[in-house]
């Protein structure tokens, strides 16, 4: 059967595979389209997107791997983030970038009962707001539930067993995004957050088995 001609309307066919190139160079056309691709997307880009853009047989680890090796030396490198890839910018240039003031502050500004309560759910999510409440020892108000939902740090997750069956709370990607972690196995150990001042040991007297308590302070019962 004769093959259909394509029309002048229709897109042209993007061709992953290029079987018609030498290896070497297929894999460095390989290389240059995943590095495009993350360098224009606002996001993380996920292994699903960038496979397709790349033959059947590209591993996209190991196309990672040499964009990287390929950025020794740069200011710049490609890191996992949120299950997906991403530029950052190297540490080392961080005060760089800030002196300069080129660059729009697009973090997410939090204050210190969102932070005390972001990182309840962190590290017990699943976890209710009774649950958090209990964590930190105070009531935990819906508004400031409402205010992590409203920037993307936190959304319901399973409704809990318990009477009721209220919503629990889990992190989001924009979560992950915003902290610059791959998975939640990237969060801190415990006890780097007690040297960082985030959080406190339980006091002597204490006769819970509960997790250490979070070491922000705070004038009111109720956060």
């Amino acid at each position: 059967m004769a093959r259909r001609k394509r029309t002048d309307a229709e897109p042209p066919i993007f061709d992953a595979e290029l079987v018609d190139m030498p290896a070497e160079l297929r894999w460095r056309e390989w290389m240059n389209r995943v590095e495009a691709v993350l360098f224009a997307a606002p996001k993380p880009v996920e292994r699903e997107a960038l496979a397709r853009v790349i033959g059947r047989d590209a591993n996209i680890d190991l196309l990672i791997d040499d964009i990287r090796e390929a950025l020794r030396g740069k200011p710049y490198d490609v890191v996992g983030v949120a299950g997906g890839w991403a530029f950052r910018t190297r540490t080392a240039y961080a005060d760089a970038i800030a002196t300069s003031a080129a660059v729009l502050d697009r973090g997410v500004d939090l204050t210190q009962n969102e932070a005390m309560v972001l990182v309840s759910i962190a590290y017990h999510q699943p976890v209710t707001r009774a649950g958090v409440s209990e964590i930190l020892g105070r009531e935990v108000s819906r508004d400031v539930i409402g205010a992590l939902r409203d920037k993307n740090m936190i959304t319901a997750g399973p409704r809990s067993p318990t009477a009721g069956a209220p919503f629990t709370y889990v992190t989001t990607k924009g979560f992950l995004e915003h902290f610059g972690l791959e998975t939640l196995r990237d969060l801190p150990e415990i006890e780097a957050l007690k040297d960082a001042g985030l959080l406190s040991a339980p006091t002597p007297d204490s006769t819970s088995d509960q997790s250490p308590s979070f070491g922000f302070s705070a004038d009111k019962d109720e956060i």
